[in-house]
């Protein structure tokens, strides 16, 4: 007879928030970071606020271990302007998107 197997574990979520003001600041900060519940409190966070998520565990991984309120470290800014370059034009289609529905043309 085959043994019980474990229960599956589920991958806790984790999540980390950035900040970056071009005009102020050399690079991006780490402004929050937590796994489960506070995980999901900064992603509800970002979805209320309208800033665009995207899920991307090995660079949630690499940027959890960075302390808070720390500029991220010239060694991850190529895997940032990838990320950062994502959030600016998702947020181009957002507002583009919203800039046709006020003006009352199809999507």
């Amino acid at each position: 007879m085959a043994e019980p197997s474990e229960p599956r574990r589920e991958r806790r979520r984790a999540a980390v928030a950035l900040r970056y003001d071009a005009a102020r600041e050399d690079a991006p900060r780490v402004v929050a970071s937590g796994h489960g519940v506070l995980a999901d409190r900064i992603v509800a966070a970002a979805e209320a606020a309208g800033i665009p998520l995207r899920e991307d565990p090995s660079l949630v991984e690499v940027l959890a271990k960075i302390d808070l309120d720390a500029l991220i470290p010239t060694e991850l800014y190529q895997a940032l302007a990838e990320v950062l370059a994502w959030a600016y034009r998702e947020d181009a289609k957002r507002r583009y998107v919203g800039s046709r529905s006020a003006s009352g043309q199809a999507d």
